[in-house]
């Protein structure tokens, strides 16, 4: 009997963490068309493209230029890697997955903390604009 419960233990255990191990999985959160809301009536693409750098790399991101209205972010945490593509003009901007390491990424969900920091960098970015 003590076999059969150690069984159902060890077996309700396994389930719990496979359970928990799902919970941190999410639909990849990606931000699209917002509105680029500034202080001055006219901003040009070079202050948008300084505005997004400033802040990305004020939260650890490595902002590269990828050609006209267009910029690549890659954060780097501890084995984790996020990489972004962040598309813009004068009017709206779109931060858009490209690709990752070590986030369970499988086509549609990725580990909860890569939607954080994807929150985290156009919260950063929307007040950045707002310096404008």
């Amino acid at each position: 009997m003590k076999t059969y419960l150690r069984l159902a233990a060890c077996l309700s255990l396994a389930l719990l963490f496979v359970v928990l191990g799902a919970c941190r999985s999410t639909p990849v959160y990606n931000v699209q068309d917002a509105a680029i809301a500034t202080g001055a009536t006219n901003a040009n693409m070079r202050d948008v493209e300084k505005a997004i750098v400033r802040a990305g790399t004020s939260l650890g991101w490595s902002m590269k230029p990828a050609g006209s209205g267009s910029m690549i972010g890659t954060l780097n945490l501890r084995k984790h890697v996020a990489v972004v593509d962040i598309r813009y003009n004068t009017k709206t901007y779109s931060i858009l997955y490209k690709d990752s390491q070590n986030l369970d990424y499988n086509g549609s969900s990725i580990h909860s903390n890569y939607n954080g920091w994807i929150q985290n960098l156009n919260r950063a970015i929307q007040a950045q604009f707002a310096t404008l």
